[in-house]
């Protein structure tokens, strides 16, 4: 979950440019302070006229580098700040920025900067949709993306000119996770494939009722964020809405059988692998095909049981009468069903027997064919839904307890485990 998030000892450089859209770059600034990041802020001229340095240097507790303040006599200049910074964000980038960048001119403080950078650089572009779909615009954004600076693409909405296209700079809060993957990118899950499945599965009773339990989906949010945050290639399969995730592929599902569906198609998709982005300085400068094995994390608390027999419509209470047999027939182990050849699992397994959980916990283990079993202790019912965990990782080699913190906390825990399995 992205609000979990902490980013202490991070450092992130954020560029503005002149955009009615440098508005939004004060909440991206909180967003990144309120996650623990050291900030550092860098103004063209012509973004003033939109927000004050001052705006920013209370809002981040920073000094702005703008034409007024560049100083040589302290870290306040266009290659310190470069040197300093994990990370430069631009946001938002005007098209007169963007076209510059791709033609190496360096005529303003925010450019310098970037010409000067030599790390990875997020741009999240903000413009009139003619000049942001121009064909040069459109040029010199793929010419960046071969330099290894990345764009979050802008949104299709009503824009200042008052007409409807795309050129609206992308979220704050979209921003924040497109840079979790540039500040905590690993090796191991980099461009690997990944299937988590969340949420409680439901079973139609009829079209106004079904069967369900109260898994909230937050412990397999935690881990896409984490994964994503990795850089792994995430494919979410959930019947809840997501509710604060990184941009990753989602499918939307509601019972056992259309989970077990989905699954297996995603899995099919991950053991073919992820194509790289080409590189400018690549030979082929053509994209490689990277296999690495895939993983599924099976998070959703699937039902053990669905109605024999759902109805359309709404059944009456009148029909029914003072008691109701539901006849229930057993749904597919999804575990056992998928072809899980070539994949490594994470099984979860939700039990409130302190005295039996871990035994029952082995012996899922060893019966589903899993390479791990990530042991959920619960109270009771109040234990769903909370922003907290611990979880006892048991794998052939022995058990890790990973203590009570918050999910995601937990889950960049887990993902750092699993590699030596």
């Amino acid at each position: 979950m992205l609000e979990q998030v902490r980013l202490d000892g991070k450092k992130i450089l954020i560029g503005v440019t002149g955009s009615i859209a440098a508005y939004k770059a004060c909440e991206l600034v909180r967003l990144y302070v309120k996650a623990g990041a050291d900030i550092r802020i860098v103004m063209t001229e012509s973004s003033k006229r939109f927000v004050s340095p001052l705006t920013f240097e209370a809002l981040g507790n920073c000094a702005v580098l703008h034409e007024e303040t560049e100083s040589w006599a302290n870290d306040i200049n266009h290659i310190a700040l470069g040197d300093w910074a994990d990370l430069f964000v631009i946001a938002p980038a005007s098209a007169n920025t963007i076209n510059k960048m791709a033609a190496g001119i360096a005529d303003n403080l925010l450019l310098q900067t970037a010409l000067a950078f030599p790390k990875m650089m997020l741009l999240a572009p903000a413009a009139n949709t003619r000049m942001i779909e121009h064909p040069i615009t459109v040029a010199n954004m793929k010419r960046l993306a071969l330099h290894h600076i990345e764009t979050v693409e802008p949104q299709t909405k009503m824009l200042a000119c008052n007409t409807v296209g795309k050129g609206a700079m992308a979220e704050p809060e979209t921003i924040f996770a497109a840079s979790l993957k540039h500040l905590f990118e690993d090796t191991y899950w980099k461009q690997r494939r990944v299937v988590v499945t969340g949420g409680g599965t439901i079973e139609k009773i009829d079209e106004v009722r079904y069967l369900s339990n109260f898994s909230s989906g937050k412990m397999a949010e935690a881990l896409v964020t984490a994964l994503y945050a990795r850089g792994a290639d995430v494919c979410y399969i959930t019947t809840r809405e997501p509710q604060s995730i990184p941009p990753v592929h989602v499918i939307k599902v509601e019972s056992a059988r259309e989970m077990l569906e989905y699954t297996q198609d995603a899995l099919r998709v991950a053991k073919k692998g992820v194509l790289s982005k080409p590189s400018f300085h690549s030979e082929s400068n053509q994209p490689e095909l990277i296999r690495k094995t895939p993983w599924l994390f099976m998070t959703a608390a699937v039902g053990d049981y669905r109605p024999a027999y759902p109805q359309q419509g709404k059944l009456k209470k009148e029909t029914l009468g003072e008691t109701w047999q539901l006849e229930l027939v057993k749904n597919p182990d999804i575990l056992k069903e998928l072809d899980r050849s070539g994949v490594k699992t994470v099984a979860f397994k939700a039990e409130m027997d302190p005295e039996r959980g871990l035994e029952h916990a082995q012996r899922t283990l060893v019966e589903k064919g899993v390479d791990a079993v990530a042991l959920n202790m619960l109270r009771d019912s109040k234990s769903f839904g909370s922003d907290t965990n611990a979880i006892t990782l048991i794998t052939a080699d022995g058990r890790i307890e990973i203590p009570q913190a918050n999910k995601t906390d937990i889950a960049f825990s887990m993902l750092e485990s699993l590699k030596d399995i």
